[in-house]
């Protein structure tokens, strides 16, 4: 164990310092930018549209994939970020529908544009120890339908890691979903150690709203969760979803699936610091895989 853990602090220490030059440009403008433009339209194949023409713009090749669920069609987008041919997947996603009111900018525009942003760093740099590939699902909000489509097609790939992302859109404190049986792991401590680093808020557990990694969960696939809010939404938002009333609504619960959901809402002032925390931890995590 001791072995593990040097190897895990040095690998973040030299994480923390290479990765910086992918996070030199204004990203919470460039973020904002992707959010308004996923948000602009009503119309799901818009709004995949500006996803594709954001990968268009990175020269990341990607592609449509038609789905039947439970009844209903939808569309997945999906692009290969490269990697070593016969390396480990790392899965990483985002949900792009949205429900009828509001325009779904915090859930999930935000999300999809985290992605994209983590997209464009590990193409610039890719990870040495595994393959990469994003996916933006359809449906979600009528019940992860296009993650439960993905899991369930025969022959998919299972990934080493599915790490997704749902409502990413303000706050002080990076909120992780992480099951119980893998506690303190050397993702979650990589995290950890980046989060103080950054002097961001770093919240994991296992108790989190449901959305796309409960998909690969319930196949037996490895998955967690990344959201971005404030640090005191965690506890009534755990309560809203508990079926309790909390004395303060958090803001998340006022503004999802309202009129609200609308970029006036979002705020990336710590959006920047946050996905480098990410990107740290996963690095670090990569960094510990044996070859």
């Amino acid at each position: 164990m001791t072995d593990i853990r040097r190897r895990l602090r040095a690998a973040l220490f030299l994480s923390m310092f290479a990765s910086l030059p992918a996070w030199a440009d204004d990203v919470s403008a460039r973020w904002l930018t992707q959010v308004t433009a996923v948000s602009a339209s009503s119309d799901t194949a818009a709004r995949g549209a500006a996803i594709g023409q954001r990968l268009n713009a990175l020269g990341i090749a990607w592609k449509r994939e038609d789905f039947q669920q439970d009844g209903q069609s939808g569309t997945n987008l999906v692009a290969d970020l490269g990697g070593p041919a016969d390396a480990p997947l790392l899965l990483i996603g985002a949900h792009y529908d949205r429900v009828d009111v509001g325009h779904g900018a915090t859930d999930n525009a935000s999300g999809v544009s985290a992605v994209l942003e983590l997209a464009q760093a590990l193409k610039a740099r890719p990870l040495a120890n595994h393959r990469v590939q994003v996916a933006f699902w359809d449906l979600e909000e009528k019940g992860l339908l296009g993650a439960r489509a993905w899991v369930a097609t025969p022959g998919r790939e299972r990934p080493a890691l599915y790490v997704n992302f749902d409502v990413f859109g303000w706050g002080d404190t990076l909120w992780m979903m992480r099951p119980a049986a893998e506690g303190d792991s050397l993702l979650v401590a990589a995290l950890r150690a980046a989060s103080q680093h950054e002097k961001l808020g770093f919240s994991p557990g296992d108790q989190y709203p449901p959305t796309d990694h409960l998909a690969f969960l319930k196949a037996g696939w490895p998955a967690v969760s990344f959201s971005l809010v404030g640090g005191d939404e965690i506890d009534p938002i755990l309560a809203v979803f508990g079926g309790g009333k909390p004395t303060q609504v958090p803001k998340v619960m006022q503004v999802i699936h309202s009129e609200r959901d609308t970029t006036a809402e979002v705020d990336g002032a710590r959006v920047d610091d946050a996905l480098r925390v990410i990107e740290q931890g996963l690095r670090a995590w990569d960094a510990s895989i044996t070859p």
